[in-house]
């Protein structure tokens, strides 16, 4: 009859789809299988340095090591001029002096190449962080502390008519301060050498 030949077929039908593999049933157990990937942790970022903490590390460091510079055999003479005042002996302004009264190379007599030298070595960052002390000691064997706080003039002419004070009144202060910006010293010069340190 056809209710049974319909019977059998829908107990076929439901054998068959029982016979088929569930898919999704399968492939959501393969994920549950899987081991679940872990995110790696974040990078530490170090903090920032503030700008007390970098200047307390400066002022450590400029209290415990201080680079000591002497610009040694440094050509700082003084001569005595037409009208009779003092500046510093020079090739450019004194070279018929150097070499009839002297009877010197006038090339020997380079003063601005201390004042370029002191240029540099002031406006150095190292100087800035409190880290350098700089000595002059001339071929006349007079020995100058440099302050690091100084500001070294520009011009030649500035620079010539500051040292020429310095060497006849021995000192230099600023200027509404009591502080002293240049001074002679007493040699030998490994006496103002920290202990230990070799000059």
């Amino acid at each position: 009859s056809e209710d049974e030949s319909s019977s059998s077929e829908s107990e076929e039908e439901t054998r068959t789809s029982s016979n088929k593999p569930n898919k999704r049933a399968r492939t959501e157990s393969q994920n549950n299988d899987e081991t679940p990937v872990v995110a790696p942790p974040p990078l530490s970022v170090a903090p920032p340095v503030t700008s007390t903490e970098s200047q307390a590390h400066r002022t450590q460091t400029a209290r415990h090591k201080k680079i000591i510079v002497l610009l040694d055999l440094a050509r700082l003479e003084t001569v005595k001029n037409r009208r009779d005042t003092y500046e510093l002996l020079n090739c450019d302004d004194h070279r018929d002096l150097c070499t009839r009264k002297l009877k010197k190379d006038p090339k020997q007599y380079r003063p601005d190449i201390c004042h370029q030298e002191l240029l540099a070595l002031i406006d150095s960052p190292l100087n800035k962080a409190g880290c350098l002390q700089v000595y002059i000691k001339t071929t006349s064997n007079v020995l100058v502390e440099i302050h690091p706080s100084i500001r070294i003039p520009r011009t030649y002419k500035r620079f010539s008519g500051l040292m020429v004070q310095l060497l006849h009144k021995m000192k230099i202060k600023a200027s509404g301060s009591s502080t002293t910006l240049m001074k002679v010293i007493k040699n030998p010069f490994s006496r103002h050498l920290p202990a230990g340190a070799a000059a």
